[in-house]
This record gives C-alpha cells, sequence and structure tokens, in this order.
C-alpha cells in the first residue's frame, strides 16, 4: 500500500492539516484506496435531489482573510484601522476594493460582495467547521468534521453531472472540515494531492498500480464476472458487495477516458493559462472550472496562507495577487463560456481580522465581521451589506455562514430541511439556520 502525503498547513491554534491519499493495489472487493465502488454504490441509495445541471466552485481561504485588504476597505478610518494600503477603483461607480484585488476590482459588476457576514468565534477550528458544515465543532481543537460538509452532502444527495466522474473533488486537498461525519467516508472527496501548476502534475489517484497492465485489470474483471454469475462468493468475506453494477463503474472510471481529459489541465490552450497565472493558486482555479466544466458537481480549492498575524505586507505578497488572478480569470472564464448561470463560485475564510493593525503589523482573528464573495449562479450582482466605519461590525444587512449554505444548496437543488441520522440515530438537518441571503435571489 503506497500513501502519498499532501503538503501540511499549520495555523496558529497549533492544528496541522495533512491531507493523505492511500492508493493500493486491486482486488476483489476495492479498485483503489478510495474504494470506487462503495463510493458509487452509497451515492445510489441515498435521498435525490431536485436534478439540474448546476455546480459549485468552492475557494476556501483558509486561515482568515483580512476584509480590510481585499473586499472591504476603510480609507477614511484612522490609519490604525485601515492599516498601510491603499484601494482601486472598482467598475461600480464609488465602490472601492483594497489595491491588492485590482483584477476583481475591474469586474465587480459580475460579482456578489456581501461585507456584512458575522459569527461570534475567533477559533480556526470551529470556525471553518461551521462555514463548511453550518453547525460549530465543539470541544477539542481538531479532529474529524462533526457534521458533514456541504461537499458531502453533494456527493450523497446530488452525485456528479456525469456519471464516470467523481462528484465531489478536492483541489489539491480537502478542507480543513471538509469530511463527511455521519455520512460515511464514502463521501469524502476526491483529492488531486498534487500542485497543479507543475510541470509533471499528475493525479495519482487515477493511475493504475505499476504491477497491474490494462490486460490484468481486464482479466481481474472478467473474474470478477465469473465469479458472480456462479454465485461463489459466500467465504470471500465480504466480496461479493464489490461484484455489481458499482463495482464496474468503478472499473470504467480508472480505465476510461472521461476523468483522465477532465483531469488533463496541459490540454487547456496557452494563452488561457497564463490568463489564470502560472502559480497554484491560478492553476488550481483553472482545474476547478474544468472539472465543473466536464461534470463534476463540487470542487473546492484550497488558498492558503492568510493568518496574518504578522508583517501583513509581506504576507499578501505572497498569495494576494495570485488569488485576485485566478479568481477574476475563473468569473471571466465562465461568463465567456456561457457557464455563469450553471456554476456558482463562492469564496471566503473562517473569519475577518481585527479591525485595529496589531503591534506587530499584522491582522488578528475576527468573527464579528467578514467579507465573502460570491459569483455566477444566476446571482444578484454588486456590494450587499456594509460594516461599520472602522470594520468592526454589520452596519446593515447581517448574514452568517449558514445563510452563504443555504444559498450553495438552493443552486444545487438540495433541500437544506433534509435530514441524516448522526451516530447516535438522530435525525439532524443539513443546516438549522437554512434562511437564503434574498437579496442576492
Amino acid at each position: 500500500m503506497l500513501t502519498l502525503h499532501g503538503h501540511h498547513s499549520t495555523f496558529c491554534d497549533g492544528v496541522s492539516r495533512r491531507s493523505a491519499l492511500q492508493v493500493g493495489s486491486l482486488g476483489l472487493a476495492g479498485i483503489a484506496g478510495l474504494n470506487l465502488d462503495q463510493v458509487l454504490r452509497a451515492r445510489d441509495t441515498q435521498p435525490t435531489a431536485v436534478r439540474k445541471n448546476t455546480s459549485v466552485i468552492f475557494i476556501e481561504l483558509a486561515g482568515g482573510p483580512t476584509q480590510f485588504e481585499t473586499y472591504d476597505p476603510k480609507p477614511n478610518a484612522p490609519r490604525e484601522y485601515r492599516g498601510a494600503f491603499g484601494t482601486v477603483q472598482t467598475n461600480l461607480p464609488g465602490v472601492l476594493f483594497s489595491e491588492w484585488m485590482p483584477r476583481q476590482a475591474a469586474l465587480a459588476d459580475k460579482l456578489a460582495v456581501i461585507r456584512s457576514v458575522h459569527h461570534p468565534s475567533n477559533s480556526h477550528d470551529p470556525s471553518s467547521h461551521l462555514t463548511q458544515t453550518g453547525y460549530y465543532k465543539r470541544g477539542p481543537k481538531g479532529g474529524v468534521n462533526q457534521m458533514p460538509a456541504f461537499g458531502c452532502v453533494v456527493a450523497k444527495v446530488r452525485g456528479p453531472n456525469a456519471a464516470t466522474l467523481p462528484p465531489y473533488v478536492a483541489v489539491p486537498r480537502i478542507m480543513r472540515n471538509g469530511g463527511p461525519a455521519h455520512l460515511g467516508k464514502s463521501f469524502n472527496p476526491f483529492e488531486t494531492i498534487s500542485d497543479p501548476s507543475r510541470k509533471d502534475f499528475k493525479v495519482q489517484n487515477l493511475a493504475l498500480n505499476k504491477t497491474l497492465n490494462r490486460n490484468r485489470l481486464s482479466d481481474r474483471k472478467s473474474l470478477l464476472g465469473a465469479l458472480d454469475a456462479q454465485r461463489r462468493l459466500a467465504d470471500l468475506q465480504g466480496a461479493s458487495q464489490a461484484v455489481d453494477d458499482f463495482t464496474y463503474q468503478a472499473f470504467d472510471l480508472i480505465t476510461g477516458n472521461a476523468a483522465r481529459v477532465a483531469f488533463d489541465i496541459d490540454a487547456e490552450p496557452e494563452n488561457v493559462r497564463d490568463a489564470y497565472g502560472r502559480t497554484p493558486n491560478g492553476q488550481s482555479l483553472l482545474l476547478a472550472r474544468r472539472l465543473v466544466e466536464h461534470g463534476v458537481t463540487c470542487v473546492t480549492v484550497r488558498v492558503t496562507g492568510w493568518d496574518d498575524h504578522t508583517k501583513i505586507a509581506d504576507r499578501l505578497k505572497q498569495k494576494a495577487p495570485s488569488y485576485d488572478q485566478g479568481a477574476a480569470a475563473l468569473v471571466n472564464d465562465l461568463h465567456e463560456r456561457g457557464l455563469a448561470d450553471d456554476v456558482l463560485v463562492v469564496s471566503m475564510g473562517e473569519f475577518g481580522r481585527t479591525p485595529r493593525v496589531n503591534k506587530n503589523a499584522g491582522r488578528d482573528h475576527w468573527g464579528s465581521v467578514m467579507s465573502v464573495m460570491l459569483a455566477g449562479g444566476g446571482l444578484q450582482t454588486g456590494i450587499l451589506g456594509a460594516s461599520n466605519s472602522r470594520g468592526e461590525v454589520p452596519a446593515a444587512n447581517a448574514y452568517r455562514p449558514e445563510n452563504v449554505l443555504a444559498m450553495i444548496y438552493r443552486h444545487l437543488g438540495i433541500d437544506p430541511g433534509m435530514t441524516f441520522n448522526d451516530f447516535s440515530g438522530r435525525p439532524r438537518h443539513l443546516l438549522e439556520t437554512r434562511e437564503l441571503i434574498k437579496e442576492l435571489v
């Protein structure tokens, strides 16, 4: 069994996120460590959503981005609040973004920016759990999800828009709280692991074990068929469960062309790759567009490094330009391809940053107000809500992260009042707070 580990992402709470992908040799009961046959079988037995050819790209701004240096600058506030950076005029009259977001400012009329999202927590783990599941994580920091992330719900309820593709893909790795909880491990995301900006980028999940060639794989498939036909599986320790249509669909996933074509970012024209930026952030967002275009329903993209407690200027230089370029290119690309109504883009972190710059020239955690960017999905565009003059709390149209999740479920035709039993057998709603952001509908 080969274990491929992703990079560490350590936040100030001391919790380290490391994603691991298990890629195993082919056996009767599973094609790889992902157990794709189990994923497909479980999906087929679950309640279905209203079927629509819609999808979501969720950009996780992990660590909690500053609202001041992104979408909600305060140029008239005292310097210790507004910070050291200037602003840029958007293409909306009277609307300013931070100077770090010039490309998105140029297409602000295609965005819906909510400047008034809030919640009471200033801690990474429970806050990211809230923004990805609709529930705070309780107890010690770290550990697996206590409630299912929206992507896992999508995998369970909606499935993919194209039958031979995964429903939920994480680029490059699973979100901090992107797991399935009581829905079951079959609904974990399909992780790309590798950096799509690398010249040798390859999705290991789709590769056959080196000891197998396609003839041997076909032989194993024939063997499964023969065993199934003769009902000689009673003593194979549960392997009989794998011999059904779902096993053959999983064979098709790794032997067919659809998945490899969807993940083949090298097929994109050079000018398109340049437009997104030849960076991990830019190429991850391009891959996300390619995946939803080919039939993946939910793609999450981790854009990390926003935990800016110190030297925020130096840290912004590392990620703000590549995020701004990639996000703007994604929104433009979706419009140019006629996908803007079908694909909803959501970009958010777990909280905002403190209004006052600290003694280390950084900003600390601040759940009391944050900015969230949405695009596409057939939504109304423009600036919604406001924070007060010093960016401390909402001053108009206050919403919570659960309302953003409700918009995702609405777009995908999933009822957020749907219930699934937790580990104790108690039925739990997807969202307890499920009101829509009415101004965007």
